[in-house]
Protein backbone atom coordinates (compact mmCIF):
# COMPACT_ATOMS: atom_id res chain seq x y z
CA UNK A 1 0.00 0.00 0.00
CA UNK A 2 1.29 2.98 -1.43
CA UNK A 3 1.25 6.23 1.23
CA UNK A 4 -0.01 8.52 -1.89
CA UNK A 5 -3.11 5.83 -2.65
CA UNK A 6 -4.10 5.74 1.39
CA UNK A 7 -4.22 9.24 1.37
CA UNK A 8 -7.22 9.55 -1.05
CA UNK A 9 -8.70 6.78 0.26
CA UNK A 10 -8.86 8.53 3.70
CA UNK A 11 -10.85 11.40 1.75
CA UNK A 12 -13.21 9.09 0.41
CA UNK A 13 -13.98 7.95 3.78
CA UNK A 14 -17.11 9.48 6.36
CA UNK A 15 -15.68 10.29 9.55
CA UNK A 16 -17.63 7.74 11.14
CA UNK A 17 -15.17 5.43 9.09
CA UNK A 18 -11.81 7.12 10.33
CA UNK A 19 -11.10 5.25 13.13
CA UNK A 20 -11.52 1.76 11.63
CA UNK A 21 -9.21 3.12 8.47
CA UNK A 22 -6.56 4.78 11.06
CA UNK A 23 -6.21 1.24 12.89
CA UNK A 24 -5.47 -0.44 9.94
CA UNK A 25 -2.92 2.12 8.39
CA UNK A 26 -1.52 1.91 11.80
CA UNK A 27 -1.10 -2.05 12.01
CA UNK A 28 0.04 -1.92 8.67
CA UNK A 29 3.20 0.11 9.27
CA UNK A 30 3.24 2.05 6.02
CA UNK A 31 5.94 5.12 6.37
CA UNK A 32 6.56 7.63 3.37
CA UNK A 33 9.47 8.41 1.67
CA UNK A 34 12.54 6.29 0.26
CA UNK A 35 14.00 2.95 2.90
CA UNK A 36 17.44 3.25 3.24
CA UNK A 37 19.79 0.76 2.09
CA UNK A 38 23.48 0.24 3.02
CA UNK A 39 25.34 1.62 0.55
CA UNK A 40 27.09 -1.32 -2.10
CA UNK A 41 30.42 -1.87 -0.50
CA UNK A 42 33.17 -1.99 -3.06
CA UNK A 43 34.56 -5.88 -4.24
CA UNK A 44 38.38 -4.87 -5.41
CA UNK A 45 41.21 -6.64 -3.80
CA UNK A 46 43.72 -3.82 -3.98
CA UNK A 47 44.15 0.32 -3.33
CA UNK A 48 45.71 0.63 -6.48
CA UNK A 49 46.51 -0.53 -9.87
CA UNK A 50 50.16 -2.05 -9.44
CA UNK A 51 50.01 -5.31 -7.21
CA UNK A 52 51.50 -4.45 -3.74
CA UNK A 53 55.02 -6.17 -3.34
CA UNK A 54 55.54 -8.63 -0.22
CA UNK A 55 57.45 -6.65 1.93
CA UNK A 56 59.47 -3.20 1.50
CA UNK A 57 63.47 -3.35 1.13
CA UNK A 58 66.03 -3.49 4.41
CA UNK A 59 68.98 -1.66 5.38
CA UNK A 60 71.83 -1.51 7.62
CA UNK A 61 70.68 0.46 10.45
CA UNK A 62 67.93 0.94 13.27
CA UNK A 63 64.37 0.86 12.40
CA UNK A 64 65.68 -0.67 8.76
CA UNK A 65 64.05 -3.97 9.17
CA UNK A 66 61.91 -5.04 5.95
CA UNK A 67 58.00 -4.95 6.44
CA UNK A 68 55.94 -7.82 5.27
CA UNK A 69 52.76 -6.66 4.24
CA UNK A 70 50.21 -9.03 4.94
CA UNK A 71 47.02 -9.73 2.99
CA UNK A 72 43.74 -9.64 4.28
CA UNK A 73 45.09 -9.24 8.23
CA UNK A 74 43.31 -7.60 10.60
CA UNK A 75 44.91 -4.34 12.49
CA UNK A 76 45.55 -5.17 15.96
CA UNK A 77 42.66 -3.10 18.51
CA UNK A 78 45.44 -1.37 20.30
CA UNK A 79 48.02 -0.81 17.61
CA UNK A 80 50.45 1.42 18.81
CA UNK A 81 51.72 -1.63 21.20
CA UNK A 82 53.15 -2.69 18.59
CA UNK A 83 55.95 -0.25 18.53
CA UNK A 84 57.60 -1.70 21.29
CA UNK A 85 57.03 1.62 23.89
CA UNK A 86 55.65 1.71 27.45
CA UNK A 87 56.01 5.47 27.34
CA UNK A 88 54.27 5.85 24.27
CA UNK A 89 51.62 3.30 25.55
CA UNK A 90 51.26 5.34 28.77
CA UNK A 91 50.94 8.14 26.64
CA UNK A 92 48.16 7.02 24.46
CA UNK A 93 46.23 5.48 27.24
CA UNK A 94 46.08 8.71 29.14
CA UNK A 95 45.05 10.68 26.07
CA UNK A 96 42.08 8.07 25.32
CA UNK A 97 40.97 8.39 29.02
CA UNK A 98 41.44 12.70 30.17
CA UNK A 99 41.46 14.18 26.49
CA UNK A 100 38.75 17.15 26.42
CA UNK A 101 37.76 16.10 23.14
CA UNK A 102 37.29 12.28 23.95
CA UNK A 103 34.85 13.77 26.93
CA UNK A 104 33.63 16.53 24.12
CA UNK A 105 32.34 13.15 21.98
CA UNK A 106 31.09 11.46 24.06
CA UNK A 107 28.79 14.02 25.95
CA UNK A 108 27.32 14.10 22.01
CA UNK A 109 27.02 10.26 21.88
CA UNK A 110 24.96 11.15 25.07
CA UNK A 111 22.73 13.99 23.82
CA UNK A 112 21.64 11.55 20.82
CA UNK A 113 20.58 9.19 22.91
CA UNK A 114 18.60 10.91 24.72
CA UNK A 115 17.17 12.62 21.37
CA UNK A 116 16.47 9.24 20.30
CA UNK A 117 14.10 8.56 23.53
CA UNK A 118 12.45 11.72 22.90
CA UNK A 119 12.11 10.76 19.64
CA UNK A 120 10.08 7.41 20.60
CA UNK A 121 7.95 9.27 23.38
CA UNK A 122 5.88 10.51 20.52
CA UNK A 123 5.03 7.39 18.89
CA UNK A 124 2.91 6.63 22.73
CA UNK A 125 -0.10 8.56 24.38
CA UNK A 126 0.61 11.83 26.01
CA UNK A 127 -0.79 11.66 29.67
CA UNK A 128 -1.21 14.83 31.67
CA UNK A 129 -2.97 15.68 34.69
CA UNK A 130 -4.89 19.62 34.93
CA UNK A 131 -6.21 21.45 38.11
CA UNK A 132 -7.44 24.75 37.92
CA UNK A 133 -9.63 27.49 39.68
CA UNK A 134 -11.64 30.28 37.46
CA UNK A 135 -13.21 32.92 38.59
CA UNK A 136 -15.63 34.92 35.98
CA UNK A 137 -19.58 35.23 35.21
CA UNK A 138 -19.44 33.71 31.25
CA UNK A 139 -22.84 32.03 30.69
CA UNK A 140 -24.71 32.62 34.61
CA UNK A 141 -28.14 33.72 34.30
CA UNK A 142 -27.62 36.10 37.02
CA UNK A 143 -24.78 38.37 35.47
CA UNK A 144 -23.09 37.20 39.16
CA UNK A 145 -19.54 35.99 39.47
CA UNK A 146 -19.22 32.01 40.50
CA UNK A 147 -16.01 29.64 40.54
CA UNK A 148 -15.26 26.61 39.31
CA UNK A 149 -12.76 24.41 40.34
CA UNK A 150 -11.88 21.17 38.20
CA UNK A 151 -9.27 18.38 37.77
CA UNK A 152 -8.70 16.20 35.23
CA UNK A 153 -6.42 14.16 33.13
CA UNK A 154 -6.59 14.54 29.61
CA UNK A 155 -5.20 11.63 27.05
CA UNK A 156 -4.12 12.50 23.55
CA UNK A 157 -2.67 10.19 20.73
CA UNK A 158 -1.42 11.02 16.81
CA UNK A 159 -1.59 8.08 14.72
CA UNK A 160 1.39 7.81 12.78
CA UNK A 161 -0.58 7.07 9.09
CA UNK A 162 1.90 7.69 7.41
CA UNK A 163 5.27 7.30 9.60
CA UNK A 164 6.69 10.62 9.76
CA UNK A 165 6.93 9.88 13.65
CA UNK A 166 9.07 6.60 12.90
CA UNK A 167 11.21 8.14 10.16
CA UNK A 168 11.48 10.84 12.83
CA UNK A 169 12.84 8.32 15.14
CA UNK A 170 14.71 6.83 12.79
CA UNK A 171 16.26 10.30 11.96
CA UNK A 172 17.39 10.01 15.14
CA UNK A 173 18.61 6.85 15.77
CA UNK A 174 20.98 7.38 13.07
CA UNK A 175 22.35 10.52 14.39
CA UNK A 176 23.58 8.65 17.39
CA UNK A 177 24.60 5.46 14.76
CA UNK A 178 26.69 9.28 13.91
CA UNK A 179 27.75 10.21 16.95
CA UNK A 180 28.99 6.79 18.06
CA UNK A 181 31.37 6.39 14.86
CA UNK A 182 32.68 10.59 15.83
CA UNK A 183 33.79 9.00 19.01
CA UNK A 184 35.36 6.38 18.21
CA UNK A 185 37.03 8.64 14.62
CA UNK A 186 38.42 10.92 17.93
CA UNK A 187 39.66 7.49 19.98
CA UNK A 188 41.29 6.72 16.45
CA UNK A 189 42.53 10.68 15.50
CA UNK A 190 43.34 10.76 19.05
CA UNK A 191 45.57 7.76 19.48
CA UNK A 192 47.11 8.46 16.05
CA UNK A 193 48.30 12.22 17.06
CA UNK A 194 49.92 11.06 20.53
CA UNK A 195 51.97 8.36 18.07
CA UNK A 196 52.95 10.88 15.27
CA UNK A 197 53.99 13.71 18.09
CA UNK A 198 55.85 11.10 20.28
CA UNK A 199 57.93 10.03 17.12
CA UNK A 200 58.27 13.52 16.25
CA UNK A 201 59.54 14.26 20.00
CA UNK A 202 62.45 11.70 19.47
CA UNK A 203 63.27 12.69 16.14
CA UNK A 204 63.95 16.38 17.28
CA UNK A 205 65.94 14.93 20.36
CA UNK A 206 68.01 12.78 17.85
CA UNK A 207 68.45 15.82 15.56
CA UNK A 208 69.50 17.77 18.36
CA UNK A 209 72.02 15.36 20.06
CA UNK A 210 73.77 15.05 16.39
CA UNK A 211 73.84 18.98 16.25
CA UNK A 212 75.55 19.14 19.51
CA UNK A 213 78.02 16.43 18.04
CA UNK A 214 78.49 18.66 15.06
CA UNK A 215 79.11 21.49 17.06
CA UNK A 216 81.55 19.70 19.27
CA UNK A 217 83.51 18.79 16.69
CA UNK A 218 83.90 21.88 14.73
CA UNK A 219 84.84 23.74 18.41
CA UNK A 220 87.27 21.17 18.42
CA UNK A 221 88.51 21.96 15.09
CA UNK A 222 89.01 25.44 16.16
CA UNK A 223 90.40 25.27 18.77
CA UNK A 224 93.19 23.22 16.58
CA UNK A 225 93.03 26.09 13.91
CA UNK A 226 93.13 29.16 16.11
CA UNK A 227 96.46 27.13 17.79
CA UNK A 228 98.05 27.06 14.12
CA UNK A 229 97.29 30.35 13.66
CA UNK A 230 99.26 31.55 16.96
CA UNK A 231 102.10 29.87 15.20
CA UNK A 232 101.51 31.16 11.96
CA UNK A 233 100.87 27.91 10.40
CA UNK A 234 97.46 28.76 9.65
CA UNK A 235 95.75 32.28 8.39
CA UNK A 236 93.07 34.66 10.00
CA UNK A 237 90.76 33.85 6.95
CA UNK A 238 91.07 30.09 8.61
CA UNK A 239 90.02 30.83 11.92
CA UNK A 240 87.36 33.47 10.62
CA UNK A 241 85.75 30.13 8.39
CA UNK A 242 86.05 27.81 11.33
CA UNK A 243 84.67 30.40 13.47
CA UNK A 244 81.50 30.76 10.76
CA UNK A 245 80.93 27.27 10.67
CA UNK A 246 80.36 26.87 14.29
CA UNK A 247 78.52 29.61 14.41
CA UNK A 248 76.04 27.97 11.51
CA UNK A 249 75.99 24.66 13.62
CA UNK A 250 74.96 26.64 17.01
CA UNK A 251 72.26 28.52 15.00
CA UNK A 252 70.47 25.38 14.40
CA UNK A 253 70.17 24.14 17.93
CA UNK A 254 67.51 27.27 18.92
CA UNK A 255 65.03 26.26 15.95
CA UNK A 256 65.30 22.18 16.98
CA UNK A 257 64.65 22.79 20.60
CA UNK A 258 61.65 25.07 20.33
CA UNK A 259 60.26 22.61 17.82
CA UNK A 260 60.64 19.97 20.41
CA UNK A 261 59.08 22.46 23.14
CA UNK A 262 56.04 22.91 20.76
CA UNK A 263 56.10 18.99 20.33
CA UNK A 264 55.77 18.28 24.11
CA UNK A 265 53.21 21.59 24.80
CA UNK A 266 50.79 19.60 22.39
CA UNK A 267 51.41 15.93 23.47
CA UNK A 268 50.56 17.83 26.63
CA UNK A 269 46.84 18.69 25.34
CA UNK A 270 46.24 15.71 23.47
CA UNK A 271 46.54 14.16 27.23
CA UNK A 272 44.17 16.64 28.42
CA UNK A 273 46.44 18.52 30.62
CA UNK A 274 48.62 21.76 30.84
CA UNK A 275 52.11 22.33 29.67
CA UNK A 276 52.92 23.57 33.13
CA UNK A 277 51.60 20.36 34.34
CA UNK A 278 53.13 17.79 32.24
CA UNK A 279 56.01 15.22 32.93
CA UNK A 280 56.71 13.21 30.29
CA UNK A 281 59.44 11.10 30.42
CA UNK A 282 61.94 11.17 27.42
CA UNK A 283 61.27 9.35 24.42
CA UNK A 284 64.33 8.31 22.06
CA UNK A 285 64.17 6.60 18.60
CA UNK A 286 66.15 3.85 20.08
CA UNK A 287 63.44 3.11 22.72
CA UNK A 288 60.74 2.39 19.87
CA UNK A 289 60.37 -0.79 17.91
CA UNK A 290 59.71 -0.75 13.99
CA UNK A 291 56.56 -3.37 13.37
CA UNK A 292 57.87 -5.92 11.19
CA UNK A 293 54.35 -7.05 10.01
CA UNK A 294 52.01 -4.65 8.97
CA UNK A 295 48.31 -5.83 8.11
CA UNK A 296 46.61 -4.79 4.32
CA UNK A 297 43.11 -5.13 4.83
CA UNK A 298 40.61 -5.50 2.24
CA UNK A 299 39.11 -2.43 0.40
CA UNK A 300 35.38 -3.53 1.70
CA UNK A 301 36.53 -3.65 5.50
CA UNK A 302 38.36 -0.98 5.33
CA UNK A 303 34.62 1.16 4.19
CA UNK A 304 33.31 -1.14 7.04
CA UNK A 305 36.47 -0.04 9.80
CA UNK A 306 36.45 3.18 8.85
CA UNK A 307 34.53 5.22 11.56
CA UNK A 308 34.31 8.54 8.75
CA UNK A 309 33.03 6.19 6.38
CA UNK A 310 30.38 4.21 9.23
CA UNK A 311 29.30 8.13 10.51
CA UNK A 312 28.91 9.47 6.79
CA UNK A 313 26.92 6.09 6.18
CA UNK A 314 25.01 7.04 9.31
CA UNK A 315 24.44 10.70 7.63
CA UNK A 316 23.21 9.27 4.59
CA UNK A 317 20.61 7.15 6.39
CA UNK A 318 19.85 10.25 8.51
CA UNK A 319 18.73 12.02 5.42
CA UNK A 320 17.04 9.71 4.40
CA UNK A 321 14.83 8.99 6.64
CA UNK A 322 14.63 13.30 6.77
CA UNK A 323 12.83 12.36 3.44
CA UNK A 324 10.23 10.08 4.91
CA UNK A 325 9.27 12.96 7.46
CA UNK A 326 8.85 15.55 5.02
CA UNK A 327 6.75 13.50 2.95
CA UNK A 328 4.66 12.28 5.70
CA UNK A 329 3.87 15.75 6.44
CA UNK A 330 1.91 16.18 3.12
CA UNK A 331 -0.82 13.72 4.20
CA UNK A 332 -3.10 13.75 6.75
CA UNK A 333 -2.65 13.28 10.50
CA UNK A 334 -5.42 12.05 12.95
CA UNK A 335 -5.64 13.34 16.67
CA UNK A 336 -7.29 11.41 18.95
CA UNK A 337 -8.01 12.88 22.81
CA UNK A 338 -10.14 11.88 25.67
CA UNK A 339 -10.45 13.31 29.25
CA UNK A 340 -11.57 12.85 32.22
CA UNK A 341 -12.00 14.98 35.40
CA UNK A 342 -14.18 16.59 37.96
CA UNK A 343 -16.00 19.71 38.00
CA UNK A 344 -17.46 21.65 40.78
CA UNK A 345 -18.12 25.10 42.43
CA UNK A 346 -16.70 24.15 45.93
CA UNK A 347 -13.37 22.64 45.98
CA UNK A 348 -14.75 19.97 48.01
CA UNK A 349 -17.63 19.03 45.94
CA UNK A 350 -14.72 17.51 43.44
CA UNK A 351 -15.15 14.04 42.34
CA UNK A 352 -19.07 13.99 44.32
CA UNK A 353 -21.90 12.76 42.73
CA UNK A 354 -22.86 14.91 39.76
CA UNK A 355 -19.31 16.48 38.95
CA UNK A 356 -17.71 14.12 36.65
CA UNK A 357 -16.73 15.39 33.42
CA UNK A 358 -15.52 13.29 30.52
CA UNK A 359 -14.78 14.41 26.72
CA UNK A 360 -13.78 12.08 24.02
CA UNK A 361 -12.79 13.31 20.18
CA UNK A 362 -10.85 12.68 17.35
CA UNK A 363 -8.91 15.72 14.57
CA UNK A 364 -8.25 15.18 11.21
CA UNK A 365 -5.47 17.66 9.77
CA UNK A 366 -5.87 17.62 6.04
CA UNK A 367 -2.75 20.15 4.50
CA UNK A 368 -4.27 22.27 2.10
CA UNK A 369 -2.64 25.52 1.11
CA UNK A 370 0.73 26.49 3.11
CA UNK A 371 2.26 28.65 0.40
CA UNK A 372 4.64 25.75 -1.29
CA UNK A 373 5.99 25.16 2.29
CA UNK A 374 6.16 21.76 2.60
CA UNK A 375 6.56 20.56 -0.75
CA UNK A 376 9.82 23.07 -0.53
CA UNK A 377 10.95 20.91 2.84
CA UNK A 378 10.50 18.50 0.93
CA UNK A 379 12.61 18.82 -2.07
CA UNK A 380 15.07 20.40 0.38
CA UNK A 381 15.36 16.91 2.06
CA UNK A 382 15.98 15.06 -1.21
CA UNK A 383 18.85 17.76 -1.85
CA UNK A 384 20.01 16.95 1.35
CA UNK A 385 20.18 12.93 0.62
CA UNK A 386 21.65 14.22 -2.90
CA UNK A 387 24.07 15.67 -0.86
CA UNK A 388 25.06 12.77 1.89
CA UNK A 389 25.18 10.33 -0.99
CA UNK A 390 28.27 12.58 -2.71
CA UNK A 391 29.32 13.02 0.44
CA UNK A 392 29.56 9.42 1.78
CA UNK A 393 31.87 8.39 -1.81
CA UNK A 394 33.83 11.40 -1.29
CA UNK A 395 34.59 10.46 2.87
CA UNK A 396 35.19 6.95 1.27
CA UNK A 397 37.28 7.99 -1.64
CA UNK A 398 39.12 9.54 0.35
CA UNK A 399 39.94 6.79 3.01
CA UNK A 400 41.11 4.69 -0.09
CA UNK A 401 43.68 7.50 -1.09
CA UNK A 402 44.56 7.69 2.53
CA UNK A 403 45.61 3.80 2.61
CA UNK A 404 46.94 3.84 -0.79
CA UNK A 405 49.32 7.04 -0.10
CA UNK A 406 50.78 5.02 3.56
CA UNK A 407 51.24 2.11 1.50
CA UNK A 408 53.31 4.20 -1.40
CA UNK A 409 54.69 5.87 1.99
CA UNK A 410 56.34 2.85 3.35
CA UNK A 411 58.09 1.25 0.58
CA UNK A 412 59.46 4.96 -0.49
CA UNK A 413 60.09 5.63 2.71
CA UNK A 414 62.20 1.84 3.56
CA UNK A 415 63.95 3.04 0.32
CA UNK A 416 64.77 6.23 1.58
CA UNK A 417 66.37 4.78 4.77
CA UNK A 418 68.54 2.35 3.02
CA UNK A 419 70.27 5.29 1.03
CA UNK A 420 70.14 7.59 3.83
CA UNK A 421 71.83 4.66 5.96
CA UNK A 422 74.39 4.21 3.28
CA UNK A 423 75.05 8.09 2.92
CA UNK A 424 75.42 8.46 6.14
CA UNK A 425 78.04 5.72 6.19
CA UNK A 426 80.13 7.22 3.35
CA UNK A 427 79.92 10.53 4.77
CA UNK A 428 81.36 9.38 8.08
CA UNK A 429 83.88 7.55 6.18
CA UNK A 430 84.93 10.73 4.21
CA UNK A 431 85.15 12.77 6.63
CA UNK A 432 86.98 10.40 8.72
CA UNK A 433 89.28 9.72 5.50
CA UNK A 434 89.82 13.68 4.96
CA UNK A 435 90.70 14.49 8.74
CA UNK A 436 93.49 12.08 8.53
CA UNK A 437 94.56 13.95 5.28
CA UNK A 438 94.71 16.83 6.49
CA UNK A 439 96.80 15.99 9.66
CA UNK A 440 99.27 14.56 7.03
CA UNK A 441 98.66 18.00 4.82
CA UNK A 442 97.27 15.95 1.82
CA UNK A 443 93.78 18.19 2.79
CA UNK A 444 93.06 21.70 2.89
CA UNK A 445 91.47 22.88 6.01
CA UNK A 446 88.16 23.49 3.34
CA UNK A 447 88.01 20.04 2.85
CA UNK A 448 87.48 19.04 6.49
CA UNK A 449 84.88 21.84 6.64
CA UNK A 450 83.04 20.37 3.31
CA UNK A 451 83.24 16.60 5.13
CA UNK A 452 81.86 17.77 8.26
CA UNK A 453 79.09 19.79 6.71
CA UNK A 454 78.13 16.73 4.39
CA UNK A 455 78.07 14.39 7.74
CA UNK A 456 76.42 16.62 9.45
CA UNK A 457 73.35 16.98 6.75
CA UNK A 458 73.38 12.92 6.88
CA UNK A 459 73.02 12.28 9.98
CA UNK A 460 70.10 14.35 10.17
CA UNK A 461 68.91 12.85 7.25
CA UNK A 462 69.15 9.13 8.92
CA UNK A 463 67.32 10.24 11.75
CA UNK A 464 64.29 12.20 9.75
CA UNK A 465 64.30 8.39 7.27
CA UNK A 466 63.99 6.49 10.65
CA UNK A 467 61.22 8.61 12.30
CA UNK A 468 59.72 9.01 8.76
CA UNK A 469 59.30 5.05 9.07
CA UNK A 470 57.75 5.07 12.27
CA UNK A 471 55.19 7.47 10.97
CA UNK A 472 54.35 5.86 8.24
CA UNK A 473 53.28 3.02 9.57
CA UNK A 474 51.22 4.61 12.27
CA UNK A 475 49.51 6.43 9.39
CA UNK A 476 48.68 3.20 7.95
CA UNK A 477 47.42 2.01 10.94
CA UNK A 478 44.91 5.22 11.14
CA UNK A 479 44.43 5.05 7.60
CA UNK A 480 43.19 1.14 7.86
CA UNK A 481 40.43 2.30 11.07
CA UNK A 482 42.69 1.52 13.97
CA UNK A 483 41.23 -2.03 14.62
CA UNK A 484 37.81 -3.62 14.15
CA UNK A 485 34.84 -1.89 15.40
CA UNK A 486 32.30 -3.59 17.32
CA UNK A 487 29.71 -4.77 14.80
CA UNK A 488 26.22 -4.38 17.23
CA UNK A 489 22.75 -4.08 16.24
CA UNK A 490 22.91 -0.41 15.78
CA UNK A 491 20.15 1.94 16.89
CA UNK A 492 19.26 3.00 13.29
CA UNK A 493 19.30 -0.50 12.27
CA UNK A 494 16.93 -1.49 14.87
CA UNK A 495 14.39 1.71 14.00
CA UNK A 496 14.47 0.92 10.63
CA UNK A 497 13.44 -2.75 11.21
CA UNK A 498 10.52 -0.78 13.22
CA UNK A 499 9.24 1.21 10.62
CA UNK A 500 9.47 -2.13 8.27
Amino acid sequence: MTAHNLSVRVKRVRTRHLPVLALAAAIAGCAAGPEFRAPVLPDGKGFRAEALPESTVSAQAPTGDAQRFLQDAAVPDRWWTTFGSDELDRRVERALAHSPTVASAQAALRQAQEGVNAARGSLLPSVDATAGVTRGNQNSPTGSAFTLNNVGVNVGYTLDLFGGVRRGVEAQAAQVDFQQYQLQGTYLSLAGNVTTASVREAALRGQIVATEEVVKLYEEQLKLVETQHEIGAKSLGDVLAIRAQVAAARAQLPDLRQQLAQTRNQLATYLGQFPSETELAALELDGMQLPREVPVSLPSTVARQRPDVRAAEAELHRATAAVGVATANLYPQITLNASLGSQAAEAGDLFSSGSKAWGIGANLLQPLFHGGSLRAQKRAAEAGLDKAAADYQQTLLTAFQNVADALRALELGAENLKAQAEAESAASSSLDLVRGQYRDGAASYLQVLDATRQYQQARIGLIQARAARLADTAALYAALGGGRLAEPATAAAVAANESN
